[in-house]
C-alpha cells in the first residue's frame, strides 16, 4: 500500500502540471503515454518493439493519437490521414506474406486493434484538454468516483459476482455503486464548476460513462488474464503499467466527445 501511494503522489506531481499547462507539451505527453501503452500490449502479445510488425504499430499508433489540428500537415505529402493508416495496415498485412509464417492475420489484427483501441483514447485525452481543464479533471472524476464507489460498496454489501471468470473480485452491487458515486462526485463537480447547461442530459450521459468506464476495466483484465500477466507493465510500482492506469479512461475520453458532453 504504502508503495501504490507514493507512485500515485509522484505521478500526480508529474502528471498534473502538464494538465495544466496543456497545449503541446501536454499533447507530446498524451503521444508518450499512448506509446507506452501500446509497448506494453506488444510486450504482452509477444511482439518484439524491433520488428517489422512492432514499428508499424506504433506508427499507425502515432497517427490515430495525433491531435486534429495537426492534419493539414499531412497534405503537404498529397495524402490523407486515411490514407496513411491504410498503408500502414497494408504493410502489416503484406508482413503476414513475407515473414514465413512468423507474424500472421490473427496477430495482424491485434496490431491493428491495440493501435486504435490506445490511440483513439489518447486522441480524446488531447482534445479533452483542448476543451479545457476542468474538462480533464471532469474525465478524471468519473474514472476515480466509480472505482472508488464500486470498491467500497462491493467491499460492503456486495454478494454477487459481476465477472468471475474476469474479474473475481467485482461484484453487481458494487458496479451500480461505482455508477451512483460518479453521479454524486462527478456530477457535483461538473454542475458547480458550470461545464454545461444540459444538466439533465450530463447525468444521463453519467451513467453511461461509469458503466463503460467500468467494461475498459474488465476489458483490460480480460486480455491480461487471456495473455497470463498480472500488471500490463512495471513503470508504476504497486500500480502496474499504464494500460492498468489509463484503461477506463480509454472508453470515457472518445464517449465524452461522442455524447456531446464536451
Amino acid at each position: 500500500m504504502k508503495t501504490r501511494i507514493i507512485t500515485a503522489i509522484v505521478a500526480l506531481i508529474i502528471f498534473i502540471p502538464f494538465v495544466v499547462i496543456g497545449g503541446i507539451p501536454f499533447e507530446l505527453v498524451s503521444i508518450l503515454l499512448a506509446s507506452i501503452a501500446v509497448y506494453e500490449i506488444l510486450t504482452m502479445t509477444k511482439h518484439p518493439l524491433l520488428s517489422v510488425n512492432g514499428i508499424v504499430t506504433m506508427l499507425l499508433t502515432w497517427l490515430v493519437v495525433v491531435p486534429d489540428r495537426y492534419l493539414t500537415w499531412f497534405n503537404h505529402i498529397g495524402l490523407s490521414l486515411m490514407q496513411l493508416i491504410f498503408i500502414a495496415i497494408a504493410l502489416l498485412l503484406a508482413y503476414t506474406v513475407f515473414s514465413r509464417n512468423k507474424f500472421h492475420f490473427d496477430q495482424a489484427g491485434i496490431a491493428v486493434l491495440a493501435a486504435f483501441y490506445v490511440g483513439m483514447g489518447f486522441h480524446h485525452l488531447a482534445l479533452t484538454r483542448d476543451a479545457g481543464f476542468y474538462y480533464v479533471l471532469f474525465a478524471l472524476l468519473i474514472v476515480w468516483s466509480t472505482d472508488t464507489g464500486a470498491y467500497f460498496i462491493g467491499r460492503a454489501i456486495g454478494k454477487h459476482k459481476l465477472a468471475p471468470h474476469v474479474s473475481p473480485n467485482k461484484t453487481v452491487e458494487g458496479f451500480i455503486g461505482g455508477i451512483v458515486s460518479a453521479l454524486v462526485v462527478a456530477g457535483g463537480f461538473f454542475y458547480f464548476f458550470d461545464l454545461g447547461d444540459n444538466f439533465v442530459a450530463v447525468f444521463l450521459g453519467l451513467i453511461v460513462l461509469s458503466i463503460f468506464g467500468q467494461l475498459g476495466d474488465l476489458v483490460e483484465s480480460a486480455l491480461k488474464r487471456f495473455y497470463g500477466v498480472k500488471d500490463s507493465g512495471k513503470i508504476m510500482p504497486g500500480h502496474g503499467g499504464i494500460l492498468d492506469r489509463f484503461d477506463s479512461l480509454l472508453f470515457v475520453l472518445p464517449l465524452l466527445h461522442i455524447l456531446q458532453i464536451i
